[in-house]
């Protein structure tokens, strides 16, 4: 079957907004495609931390409440209190590695929220 591309866009040319928002619903569904435009083209900073798909999780600095800070990374990582406390007083240092977004962020709150500053990277 030959497609007539000059007859297809006249036809996008005379279409409201609406039925062309329809049109491109229809595609994504019967295709399993997006039209969205792709994150690693927004070329901006933030746009570059956007499209990573796994990031690790640093803790640089312990803080005040360093104790919090073990027991914290013992319950994000599992280790056991010496190597949890080797970690927070090794600082900086990553405490996973190769996480989902969402998981970075959980583990930063949970450690932010004792007291240390994380950077995702």
């Amino acid at each position: 079957m030959a497609l007539d591309t000059d007859k297809i866009i006249e036809d996008l040319k005379g279409a409201s907004i609406l039925e062309l928002n329809d049109l491109v619903k229809a595609i994504e569904d019967e295709f399993g495609v997006s039209a969205a435009a792709p994150v690693a083209a927004a070329g901006a900073a933030g746009g570059e931390a956007a499209a990573k798909s796994t990031f690790d999780v640093e803790l640089t600095e312990a803080g005040q409440e360093k104790v919090k800070v073990i027991k914290a990374v013992r319950d994000i990582t599992g280790l056991g209190l010496k190597d949890s406390k080797d970690l927070v007083d090794g600082a900086p240092k990553n405490v996973k590695e190769g996480v989902s977004e969402d998981e970075a962020n959980d583990i930063k709150s949970k450690l932010e929220d004792v007291g240390a500053t994380v950077t995702l990277k």
